[in-house]
């Protein structure tokens, strides 16, 4: 037989991952991620209770989840939903903010350091809200003011100084290590003129400024709740349907070009949504630090993807803020801010990076 009559029966080509199609969308699934995510929405849930339950009048878990869907007594209602409820939630959609926005900065700039509280727009909100807390004074400061005011003013900040250090930074495009030199010394500015205001303001402003700078929950309620709700919606979508752009921008400009992303617009509409994220949240609470870092990494190594996952950087980050709440409310001898338990915790996080980042230069 002649090599040309042989018919060679070539193996079948199977793909690694399963398919899952719904019309005309077409996506991998990824069993490992799927379950991983889900378990990271479930320690949310479970950590939401845990939180809602610690008081004075303390609440069991599962008389908790019971509440949330419509059961319990009158009194054990009105003690979860009217009074612990809103603080719980507030941090869990401030958690959510911050991991997506940490996220979506240090994939489209490529520098695991890439956060806003580190990149100076946590600084630049904080700065704007403190701005308005001293100017305003104590006798004027109540009212639309106290309640609006500080929220706008610290959304405008974190835009505007985003604004600026993105402009700063453009040269011919937009460099990771450029990006983040130019934020660091924006940060330490910022810092300073905050600085300066508490010092030159009166004491009552000082002290209001001051338990608000350490990203506090004390007094949320539902009317802060929703406006964080609302954003975290909206951005929080539109973060996600840009996924496959965020992979693109991960694969690198020219690689991002040749699959069809129109790189300025994806990058400039991606960081929007990063800095409204961020702005948002601190916009709520206060800056609390370290969450919007340290989250992405943990998704990252969790999931083990090419880049920090959205959605469970999100959900890590909704974890870290809600259980340094239970942290810093019940475990703690004093009650603190939940911004303070963050920043223990992601300080020693942030050398670790800093090494292996030194390392990988090295080699």
């Amino acid at each position: 037989m002649s090599l040309i009559d042989d018919e060679v029966e070539l193996p079948a080509t199977v793909p690694s991952r399963p398919a899952c199609r719904v019309g005309p969308v077409s996506l991998v699934r990824r069993t490992t991620m799927i379950a991983i995510t889900a378990g990271l929405l479930l320690a949310a849930f479970l950590l939401l209770c845990i939180n809602i339950g610690r008081g004075d009048f303390a609440i069991s878990v599962p008389t908790v989840a019971e509440i949330l869907f419509g059961g319990g007594t009158k009194v054990e209602r009105f003690i979860v939903m009217d009074l612990r409820l809103p603080r719980a939630l507030t941090a869990l959609l401030t958690g959510l903010a911050l991991g997506i926005s940490g996220a979506i900065a240090q994939s489209i700039l490529r520098n695991p350091l890439a956060s806003p509280d580190l990149l100076g727009i946590t600084a630049g909100a904080s700065a704007a809200a403190v701005a308005l807390i001293v100017l305003a004074g104590g006798g004027s400061f109540v009212g639309l003011l106290a309640v609006l005011g500080i929220p706008i003013a610290a959304l405008i900040g974190g835009i505007a100084t985003a604004v600026i250090i993105y402009a700063l930074a453009w040269r011919g495009g937009v460099q990771g290590y450029r990006v983040v030199l130019i934020g660091i010394g924006f940060n330490a500015m910022l810092i300073a003129a905050i600085q300066w205001m508490l010092i030159s303001a009166d004491i009552n402003d000082v002290a209001r400024a001051q338990v608000w700078l350490n990203g506090s929950l004390n007094g949320s309620d539902w009317a802060q709740v929703w406006p964080v709700a609302i954003g975290v919606a909206v951005v929080g979508t539109i973060a996600l349907i840009s996924s496959f752009t965020l992979g693109a921008l991960r694969l690198g400009d020219d690689n991002a070009r040749s699959l069809g992303v129109r790189l300025q617009t994806g990058q400039a509409t991606l960081l929007l949504a990063a800095v409204a994220l961020a702005s948002i949240a601190t916009a709520a609470v206060g800056p609390i630090g370290f969450v919007a870092l340290c989250a992405p990494q943990l998704a990252l190594r969790m999931l083990r993807t090419a880049g920090p996952p959205i959605l469970a950087s999100g959900l890590v980050g909704a974890v870290l803020v809600v259980g340094s709440d239970v942290i810093a409310r019940t475990i703690l001898p004093v009650e603190l801010p939940v911004g303070i338990v963050t920043s223990a915790l992601g300080g020693p996080f942030l050398l670790y990076l800093l090494v292996r980042n030194n390392r990988k230069v090295s080699v």
